[in-house]
């Protein structure tokens, strides 16, 4: 990778976001109606590369169910409203109402609700019982406190998410978790992240996690490079941990871990960029947000937003543009790629004529910063 000089004393690699790169047609093509966009982690196939980040302005049990019809995954948020309050509905509400000024403040109270144990069993059974595949996610903080609730209620993928996560966190405050021992103890397939380095990534795969995650800072609510000054461009970081999964692969005798691009995926196109770098599905926010069956109401916020002590997210206005099929499936009324991301991969797969997301991962691209 190049590196340029950023003063004497410090040199920096040039990293690519999805709005630098575009997909190069081939020489063959064929119809979309032939192209497969489905994809498999452990046990559980989906028809389509998505999977609804856990962040209560996007998922809820009736939107998790929802996505998990359309083919994809909703992602619960084990640590949102629904399993602080018996019905958060007026408080979606109220965080939709409020003023700029006073959001963070007030979500920062809302969520100060500590988390019900009952609550996060009857938000996995519900959508359990619906017949989808039930995925959820906690922090690292979170995880060793409320696992075994996740587990007995009968989840069948346990997400790992944090801004950034790695496998080697050092704290002489308390006894962080371990990772390895916590994936290989658990009978139920992990995704963990994020991360944005092919090291990171490759400590992550050594694990035993079924997927990681890559990216942070990069999500349309997150303030993570104005506060922290961390962001990595998601082109990149997308590519690296690819690079990382095919070391691992040849590494491990053949373990295949599944690389999900989490960030930076606003548009229709960065769906297509993102497999074409590597990922083998996404995971996307904002775009499901502004859903008119959303739970946001029209707004859009993560954790990072309400963070105790420093938030490094906001409450956005995103708008709604049509149902949460119309978005993922279609049909599209615009032409903004806003909606219909699955009918625009199967599109651009068949431009440059691929039939599956594993042989779209070898698609040319070209730079044009």
């Amino acid at each position: 990778m190049t590196e340029v000089e950023i003063g004497k004393g410090k040199r920096g690699r040039t990293a690519y976001s999805f709005d630098d790169i575009a997909i190069v047609p081939s020489r063959r093509t064929r119809d979309p109606e032939e192209v497969s966009v489905a994809w498999q982690i452990d046990a559980y196939r989906f028809e389509i590369p998505v999977l609804a980040a856990p962040m209560d302005s996007v998922v809820s049990p009736e939107t998790a169910i929802a996505i998990g019809r359309c083919g994809g995954v909703g992602v619960l948020n084990l640590e949102g409203l629904w399993t602080r309050y018996d019905d958060p509905d007026p408080l979606l509400t109220e965080v939709a109402s409020l003023d700029d000024v006073a959001a963070t403040r007030r979500m920062q109270e809302i969520y100060a609700e500590p988390i019900r144990p009952e609550l996060v069993t009857a938000l996995i059974a519900k959508v359990r019982a619906a017949g989808v595949t039930v995925a959820a996610a906690l922090s690292p903080q979170r995880t060793a406190q409320l696992w075994k609730t996740v587990v007995d209620a009968g989840v069948d993928l346990f997400v790992i998410r944090g801004t950034t996560v790695s496998a080697e966190h050092v704290s002489g405050r308390a006894e962080p978790l371990n990772l390895k021992q916590f994936i290989y103890e658990l009978d139920v397939p992990v995704i963990v992240g994020g991360c944005a380095t092919y090291q990171a990534a490759l400590h992550l795969m050594r694990t035993g996690a079924a997927g990681v995650l890559v990216g942070f800072g990069g999500g349309a609510s997150h303030t993570t490079r104005t506060v922290l000054g961390v962001e990595v461009p998601m082109a990149s970081a997308v590519a690296d941990v690819h690079a990382a999964r095919r070391d691992y692969l040849d590494e491990s005798g053949g373990r295949y871990v599944h690389v999900i691009a989490d960030g930076g995926v606003t548009r229709s196109g960065d769906v297509s960029k993102a497999i074409a770098c590597g990922a083998d599905a996404v995971m996307i926010g904002s775009p499901l947000a502004r859903a008119t069956d959303a739970p946001g109401r029209g707004y859009h916020w993560g954790s990072e937003a309400h963070h105790g002590e420093l938030p490094r997210g906001e409450r956005m206005k995103v708008g709604t543009v049509g149902t949460l099929e119309e978005i993922l499936l279609g049909p599209s009324r615009v032409s903004d790629g806003s909606m219909n991301f699955v009918g625009a991969l199967r599109r651009a797969m068949a431009t440059t004529g691929y039939s599956d997301l594993k042989e779209f991962q070898r698609v040319e691209v070209t730079v044009s910063a």
